[in-house]
């Protein structure tokens, strides 16, 4: 394939989102978000990975392993990342992790939150993305 740089170029490409998890996404008692909640986030950091890729948006195909390692809560920032593991001719290995930078802290007042000294890993998983 003339031209056309490796395939394995992207290994290592890393993309990382953050968004604060308001009160609406709390669906269970003592504020915990749903699972289904940080799986959004990681399509949405494949999706961005994809697009730096191959310029095209790709289809999430699968999850080979997800892990729910720390609960996500209303009130926390949460910082999403996708890295770039494998590359074939047209799909994509991603390793996903979802850390919890920041919780809210009402036992100091309704709106109190504080940064985490270290951040809480609170969910990995590894999926493929396929690109046309």
């Amino acid at each position: 394939m003339t031209g056309q740089p490796p395939a394995d170029q992207h290994r290592g490409l890393t993309v990382t989102h953050r968004r604060y998890v308001p009160a609406s996404h709390a669906h269970y008692g003592g504020n915990l978000v749903d699972g289904a909640y940080v799986l959004g986030l990681f399509g949405d950091v494949a999706t961005e990975a994809a697009i730096r890729m191959n310029g095209d948006e790709g289809l999430f195909a699968s999850y080979s392993d997800v892990q729910f390692r720390e609960p996500v809560l209303a009130g926390d920032v949460i910082e999403a990342t996708a890295t770039v593991v494998r590359t074939g001719r047209r799909s994509r290995e991603l390793a996903f992790e979802a850390r919890v930078v920041c919780r809210a802290d009402p036992a100091r007042g309704a709106s109190a939150a504080r940064v985490l000294d270290q951040p809480l890993v609170a969910v990995t998983a590894t999926g493929t993305v396929v690109v046309p």
